[in-house]
């Protein structure tokens, strides 16, 4: 169950440009949230934005009553949050949505994600691991600067491959052409999730469904309130049972989806039809 509490920064962690670690005290956050999940969050000290913002949930530590967010201050609400100082506070509400479910028995865990976007991908990892299974995880930017999170992940065991559009790191290209080269692979034994641009995710969705793998993607529309009420989320899913694409709202119902039933920007509902079609074999 959310909670709506004013949870103070405990400790902040700039890391290169205008990445940044922040860690918030909230009991019910760090106890109950699970990796895909996010809380809505605005710094006290500022005015604008009026409204609080989504971030996903990055760690939590039970023991400490804390979570930690990864942030790059772009915005308004990004850049008031990374402006905080120990022991301000910031209004909170989490945890919301619903969690990346388990893959199946026997399946690889395959995660790939864009910028900001590997956030919630820290925390599921150590969920897989505690469960005793490594996941896979493809990690792309724009820049070798964008990778803010890698040591990270390799300090706790997760090997990651990583791409950059501009081949200062890792693979040169899309995150998406070594995932493909990674899903020939036993494609019946691995199941993806993705978190990060809009057209990654897209592009995730159609390599996932060419390959018969299902894939879980984290939307992230523009959201109010965070709790179904300001319709601003709304997202068009069709899944496979139905004769028409329905709105659901990506804060209450999301923001994790079966790629293969998201009707995407730009794509006809018709087209959406056929890729779940062909996934499920009833085309």
């Amino acid at each position: 169950m959310a909670e709506n509490l004013d949870a103070p920064l405990v400790d902040k962690q700039p890391l290169t440009g205008a990445y940044v670690l922040l860690t918030f005290r909230h009991a019910r956050i760090a106890h109950e949230a699970r990796a895909g999940q996010f809380v809505m969050i605005k710094a006290s000290t500022v005015t604008e934005p009026l409204l609080r913002r989504p971030f996903s949930i990055m760690t939590v530590d039970p023991q400490q009553d804390t979570f930690s967010l990864f942030l790059k201050a772009v915005g308004p609400g990004s850049r008031g949050l990374a402006d905080l100082r120990p022991g301000e506070a910031a209004p909170c509400l989490g945890p919301l949505g619903k969690p990346f479910p388990d893959p199946p028995a026997g399946n690889d865990t395959v995660l790939v994600a864009g910028g900001y976007g590997i956030a919630p991908f820290y925390l599921f990892s150590q969920q897989r691991l505690r469960a005793g299974f490594l996941p896979h995880v493809f990690y792309g930017g724009r820049t070798a600067s964008d990778l803010q999170l890698l040591d990270r992940f390799e300090r706790i065991g997760v090997a990651v491959r990583t791409s950059t559009d501009d081949g200062s790191a890792g693979h040169h290209g899309r995150v998406t052409e070594p995932l493909e080269q990674h899903l020939t692979l036993l494609p019946e034994r691995q199941t993806v999730y993705a978190s990060g641009p809009d057209a990654m995710l897209h592009a995730v969705a159609h390599v996932a469904a060419r390959r018969g793998v299902t894939a879980h993607v984290s939307l992230d529309p523009w959201m109010g309130c965070g709790v179904g009420t300001c319709l601003g989320c709304v997202v068009w899913i069709q899944a496979a049972h139905d004769a028409v694409p329905h709105r659901r709202c990506a804060c209450t119902e999301g923001p994790v989806f079966d790629a293969a039933e998201v009707v995407w920007r730009g794509e006809s509902v018709s087209a959406a039809r056929r890729g779940v079609n062909e996934r499920s074999g009833t085309a």
